[in-house]
């Protein structure tokens, strides 16, 4: 990610379907636990992007961008135990999965560059 908003309005846009599904699963599931974690660290995803692109160094950006696809990690996992445990259909599941695949791909391969360039310029 050159520091521009594509992965950050990538993120931005997976974190208004979260919320959304947040929502739906507090009103129609009655489920508050499982869904305030996934709401917390997918809000997070663009919340570190949003601090890394105006981070004071390539580091503070490599830092950053680590914790966003830690996040997405988590929120990966709390997508899946919301589906092994009936609260998602397999097309919810499905459809929402694939987004934050998508993202996790975007994050590692941002990671992976600016931890390129870092060590070419060591």
């Amino acid at each position: 990610m050159a520091r521009d908003s594509v992965t950050l309005d990538k993120s931005k846009n997976f974190a208004i379907r979260i919320v959304r599904l947040y929502q739906y699963l507090c009103t129609e599931k009655k489920e508050f636990v499982l869904s305030k974690q996934l709401l917390r660290s997918d809000t997070s995803i663009g919340a570190n992007l949003a601090e890394a692109i105006y981070g004071i160094s390539d580091k503070d950006f490599l830092s950053k961008m680590y914790i966003s696809l830690k996040e997405c990690a988590e929120t990966k996992y709390w997508l899946e135990l919301l589906f092994k445990t009936d609260y998602l259909t397999e097309q919810q599941y499905q459809s929402i999965n694939e987004d934050c695949t998508e993202l996790i791909k975007l994050l590692t391969s941002s990671a992976k560059t600016m931890s390129i360039k870092l060590k070419s310029n060591n």
